[in-house]
This record gives structure tokens, C-alpha cells and sequence, in this order.
């Protein structure tokens, strides 16, 4: 842990907490581009449909699912900046090579499948390295904070990155927008490699026990702890949304509502103003209504939000892009707010000898999720419509919401007070009355 900054101080006088924001930063406008522009790429230069989506999807999906669990045990053995840098300049190499096909005239759906799957295997070291390696640069109460603020500069990066992604892919081409990411990731590669504080020393070689055993001792911490157990039911339950979102959503919006791609873009783009407001609000509302409250409130607001995709009408654009806007805003507030206080909470109360395993577990629940809500969404979507699938991905949120409510975290009132190793006694817990 550095000790650079004291906790009253603000987080921004945090050196290495700013580079490591500016890397979140940089990395994710990227990303968010590419999020638009990898479809449209399969869809508008390639051809594909409802089914080669949700293909696509399903083996990013399949890439979590294969290296999730075992993500999670080599987060906790090796130091985890440097994973994060190797698995930056990695993704910059595999998302160069779909602009340079492009240009070369020989880009094909197998390449974008395969420089999708093995992306995805990236990102999943990236993310669970991410989420573990926070609480060792800053301080327990600034945790909230911190997400927060890297929620917030998520959700300005979204508002501008998908807004400008539209025009890339009109003016240029789908592969060309994809060329932002590969350099966006370049940068946060070298950004995040200026950041010096040290990390906690991990285990030596000789101590280590064999991988399946690390991997099974995160299983039981989660399965161990009855917060833990809700955390990831709730949001692997919200990736089942977002999986049937995935495949059908850009079909949806172009095919029923009538929009095109620089109207998408702008409409997904308000997503940030709804996840900026979600991180505004993330603190000042868990201390108002307590933790658990202000949890089970946000995913609410994230499940009425995203019910309004399949109520807006085919054909009438001003009226379906209204609908589509107000998803943006209130859903993806929601989500940014619940996704700020859960991550914390869960940052705070497991040991980071553990983090990065329980981290991982979860991390594999969604992407599972996400896959079964893909395939169910493609079959949906292709058997009785893109209106009927987004309508059986708002359940996803529903049951999200019922995995918080009989749970001890409606209860909560705070973080609890100490990290655990293996699982949270109830009666340890700080619970309303």
C-alpha cells in the first residue's frame, strides 16, 4: 500500500490513483468504440445476421468462461500490473490487425471471431487484475470514491466514444473506428506502467498450493459468505440481460425501430450522461439510504430502465429513439450506481490474498450468464423476434433484484468493518434493525 496519500486527503492528490485513471480512461473510450464498431463490422461490411452476433458474442463469452476461474488464482500469485500491462499491449496487436485486413481488402468473419475470442481471454486477466489490484493503491475509504471516479470518466468516455464511433463507421469504415481502440489500449499500457507504488509482496513459489486447490478455495469463499453468494447471483442475473441485449440490441434498434448507426451511436452515447449521473449519486445515496438499500434501489432502476427497449415502437423513429434514450438514461444510471457500491463492498470485505479468485469466480458467473443469455437470446430473436427477446432479457433483471432483496445485503447499512478469508457470519454483519 503507498503511503502517499493520507485517507482525509482527496483522491486526486493520489499520484498513482490519477495515472491508473487516466489508463481506465483512455483504454475504455477505446472500447466502447470498438463495442460499436466490432458488429458493425460483422453486420455492415461482412453481412452477418441475428445468428453470426450472436456467435460472435458467445465466444467472447467462452473466452471468460475457459481462463475465468484460473484468472482469478494467478491475479492472487503474481503481481498485478504487470498482467495488466502484457494484457494491454496484447490487445492493441490482435485489434490492429482488423484495420490493417480492412485496408488490405481480406477481412473476414473468422478473423473478427478469432481476434474477438482471444481479446476477450485478454480482458478477463485485465479485469480481474483490475478489480484486485485497486484496494492495493488506495485506502479502505476511499474505495468507494475511487470507483466512483473511474465510473465517472467510464461514462464521459462512453458518451463521447459511441457518439463519435457512429460517424467513424459512416465516414470511414467499421475496421478503421476499431484502429482507436488498438492505440487507446497502447496507451493505457504505458500509462499504467509509469505507476510505481509497490504492491503486496505474493506468495513464493514454494508456497504456492496447486492451482485447482486456489481455485476451489475462491469457490468456497463465495459460496461461504451469504453476501457474496447475493453479489454474484445478482450480477450474473443482470448478464443474463445483458447477453440477450448483446445479440439483439443494434438489430433491434436498425431493423424494427428504423435507426442508423450514427443515430445508435448517439443514443448509446447518452449512456454515459445516465452512468455519470449513477457515479454522482453511487456515495452521497449509500449513505442517505445505507448500503444495501441503495443497492437493491440502483438494480430496480437498472431492470424498469432496460424494460423500455421492448416497448418502443417499429417504425416510429422520433417515438422508439425516445424510448431507447430513456433506457440509456435511467437504466445505465442504475447500473453505474449499483455497480459502484457492489464492487466496493466486495473490494472491502475479502482479503486480497483472496480478492483476486473471488473476483474471478464472479467474473465467471457473469460471463456463464452472459453466454446462456446469448444463445437464448439468438434463439429467441431468430424464432419469434427481436421485440420478444429483449422482453425475456428484462427477467434477468427481475430475478437480480429478488437475488438482493431475500438477502442480507437489504440489510446493510455499511461496509463491514474488516476483510474476511474465507466467508461474512451474518451476525458479524452491520445490519438495520
Amino acid at each position: 500500500m503507498t503511503a502517499e496519500p493520507r485517507p482525509t486527503d482527496s483522491i486526486w492528490r493520489h499520484r498513482d490513483f490519477v495515472r491508473l485513471w487516466w489508463a481506465s480512461s483512455v483504454s475504455l473510450f477505446g472500447s466502447f468504440v470498438t463495442r460499436t464498431a466490432l458488429p458493425f463490422a460483422a453486420i455492415l461490411v461482412l453481412g452477418a445476421g441475428p445468428l453470426e452476433i450472436a456467435i460472435l458474442r458467445a465466444l467472447q463469452l467462452i473466452a471468460g468462461l475457459i481462463v475465468g476461474l484460473f484468472a482469478g488464482a494467478w491475479v492472487d500469485r503474481l503481481r498485478r500490473r504487470p498482467i495488466m500491462i502484457a494484457a494491454d499491449l496484447g490487445r492493441a496487436v490482435l485489434l490492429g490487425s482488423i484495420p490493417v485486413a480492412g485496408l488490405l481488402g481480406v477481412l473476414s468473419i473468422g478473423q473478427v471471431y478469432v481476434v474477438a475470442f482471444l481479446a476477450a481471454l485478454l480482458t478477463t486477466f485485465f479485469d480481474v487484475a483490475d478489480r484486485s489490484y485497486l484496494p492495493t493503491l488506495v485506502e479502505p475509504d476511499q474505495l468507494v470514491r475511487a470507483n466512483a471516479a473511474l465510473t465517472a470518466s467510464a461514462s464521459i468516455a462512453e458518451f463521447s466514444a459511441f457518439g463519435i464511433s457512429g460517424f467513424l463507421i459512416q465516414l470511414f469504415s467499421a475496421p478503421i473506428a476499431i484502429a482507436v481502440d488498438a492505440l487507446s489500449f497502447l496507451a493505457s499500457a504505458i500509462l499504467i506502467g509509469t505507476i510505481r507504488g509497490p504492491e503486496p509482496p505474493r506468495p513464493a513459489v514454494a508456497e504456492r498450493e496447486p492451482v485447482l486447490d486456489e481455485i476451489r478455495d475462491g469457490l468456497q469463499v463465495v459460496a461461504g459468505s451469504p453476501i457474496l453468494r447475493a453479489i454474484t447471483g445478482a450480477t450474473a442475473s443482470a448478464h443474463v440481460l445483458w447477453g440477450v441485449f448483446g445479440t439483439s440490441f443494434l438489430l433491434f434498434a436498425t431493423q424494427d425501430v428504423g435507426l442508423g448507426p450514427a443515430a445508435i451511436g448517439i443514443i448509446a452515447g447518452l449512456g454515459g450522461v445516465g452512468a455519470l449521473v449513477g457515479a454522482l449519486i453511487a456515495e452521497r445515496t449509500g449513505r442517505r439510504l445505507g448500503l444495501g438499500r441503495a443497492m437493491l434501489l440502483t438494480m430496480i432502476a437498472f431492470t424498469v430502465g432496460n424494460a423500455l427497449i421492448p416497448m418502443a415502437p417499429s417504425g416510429a423513429i422520433v417515438i422508439g429513439a425516445a424510448f431507447l434514450i430513456g433506457q440509456q438514461l435511467v437504466a445505465d444510471s442504475g447500473g453505474s450506481a449499483y455497480e459502484i457500491l457492489e464492487v466496493s463492498l466486495r473490494q472491502s470485505i475479502v482479503d486480497d490474498r483472496m480478492l483476486g479468485r473471488v473476483n474471478g469466480t464472479i467474473r465467471f458467473s457473469e460471463d456463464l450468464c452472459q453466454l446462456g443469455g446469448t444463445i437464448i437470446g439468438g434463439i429467441v430473436a431468430e424464432t419469434l423476434g427481436l421485440r420478444a427477446a429483449m422482453a425475456v432479457g428484462v427477467l434477468g433483471g427481475v430475478v437480480a433484484v429478488g437475488f438482493l432483496w431475500f438477502s442480507p445485503i437489504r440489510r446493510l447499512t455499511a461496509v463491514p468493518p474488516a476483510p474476511v478469508g474465507a466467508f461474512l457470519p451474518g451476525e458479524d454483519l452491520p445490519l438495520t434493525e
